[in-house]
């Protein structure tokens, strides 16, 4: 079972450029959002809890991932349980609205990447870890609490192996 750090730097050598990781700062929780309406139906009562295929996805992910890290673990849980109960009333609507919104959120979110990774001049992670699409979420959650200034120690550690961010110059790369 690999860790985060490694999962987090394996992730940054696809995602040095910084344009490329604010595409995924929209891009993915616009996937992840996808997925919970598309998983939103359809629903049974368990208890007292109405649950959905997209309930059942996250718990699995969600053990995956304080599996990885405690603290991130928890953080990614609950930005993607957020994003999952933001979408799970689309589930309800008519199938139309439900397909639409749920597809619709799933290609802009994957338009947004591929123009991230146009910035980057590299394909995304997944295409050669399908574990990419995993890492995506707390990859996003990572940044956002590195620049609030959590765990210095993993952002050095990861910076010093899959290197800096930068901005890539488009002009010259395609010389």
């Amino acid at each position: 079972m690999r860790k985060a750090l490694d999962l987090l730097t394996q992730y940054a050598e696809y995602h040095r450029d910084r344009r490329n990781i604010a595409t995924h700062f929209v891009g993915v929780p616009l996937i992840v959002f996808a997925v919970g309406v598309l998983l939103a139906r359809p629903q049974f009562q368990f208890g007292p809890w109405l649950l959905t295929p997209a309930w059942l996805v996250f718990a699995a992910a969600a053990v995956w991932y304080v599996t990885r890290h405690l603290v991130l673990g928890v953080a990614v849980s609950v930005a993607i349980a957020v994003l999952i109960a933001l979408g799970q009333p689309l589930g309800q609507q008519s199938t139309f609205v439900w397909l639409a919104s749920g597809i619709g959120a799933f290609v802009v979110g994957w338009v947004i990447q591929f123009i991230g990774h146009y910035y980057e001049g590299r394909k995304p992670a997944f295409v050669d870890d399908l574990v990419g699409l995993l890492v995506g979420p707390m990859f996003v959650v990572a940044e956002a609490m590195f620049a609030l200034g959590w765990n210095r120690e993993m952002l050095h550690e990861i910076e010093k192996r899959a290197g800096p961010t930068m901005l890539r110059d488009l002009a010259n790369a395609r010389s």
